[in-house]
């Protein structure tokens, strides 16, 4: 079919020109009024840097569930019919060992006086207990977070404790508002000294006469020495 000269510009057709223009200017409406909100971070997320995942409090990543697809994994504290959801690796080392040792010197645990992992929706973002997200934390005695909640006793011994974990481990308590339930891994995951703790408490495990369980004397001075001084620094931090 012949094409007059005049409505075509080119060898394209006036009418392919205005139905592409109409297209154009569609395109571009639509993108002035796109919502500026679409990538955005949630009014509540946990402040990370640009391009990282969300963190806990502690700096460790959070997991959205435990044992399917994640670093969290339901983990047996042995010797103590315990189990608890918790970051498999280095920090289960820890935080198993301060279980034991609370169950052994502190006060014998029953199943539901031990929580770990949780999701990050329950929790306050930028406290402490968000650690519990990312399973680097775990509850003992859940509902006994108040201060005042222990005994003299069993403080010393909670004190014993955290001085055996050389500041990598944090208690609740010397937060503010304290919560004498919670104890959680107090270093990022790129410090040394996670994993140097682990290996330590790896080590005594495997050794006869050493590890949790083992009998120890924490009113010792020597003892009482490195845990006052750790108290101290840690109430400071």
């Amino acid at each position: 079919m012949h094409t007059d000269r005049r409505d075509s510009v080119n060898g394209i057709s006036r009418r392919t020109l205005v139905r592409t223009a109409g297209v154009i200017t569609a395109a571009a409406a639509a993108g002035s009024v796109a919502p500026v909100t679409a990538t955005a971070a949630p009014a509540h997320a946990p402040v990370t840097a640009a391009g990282k995942a969300p963190t806990s409090a502690n700096g460790w990543p959070l997991e959205k569930q435990a044992n399917h697809v994640s670093t969290v994994w339901t983990r047996p504290v042995s010797g103590t019919g315990l189990e608890v959801d918790v970051r498999i690796g280095d920090v289960e080392a820890i935080l198993l060992h301060v279980v034991r040792r609370y169950h052994y010197e502190v006060e014998q645990l029953p199943r539901v006086d031990l929580a770990g992992w949780q999701p990050i929706g329950g929790l306050k973002k930028n406290e402490p207990e968000s650690n519990l997200a990312s399973g680097t934390a775990v509850r003992i005695r859940p509902g006994a977070g108040a201060s005042g909640s222990l005994f003299p006793l069993q403080v010393l011994t909670v004190r014993d404790i955290l001085a055996d974990c050389d500041g990598v481990v944090r208690w609740g308590g010397d937060d503010d508002p304290a919560d004498e339930s919670l104890f959680y891994i107090d270093r990022g995951p790129d410090d040394a000294s996670v994993r140097e703790l682990a290996d330590r408490l790896r080590l005594a495990e495997a050794t006869p006469g050493e590890g949790a369980g083992v009998t120890v004397d924490v009113l010792a001075p020597s003892r009482r020495d490195r845990a006052k001084r750790l108290a101290r620094e840690q109430r400071a931090g």
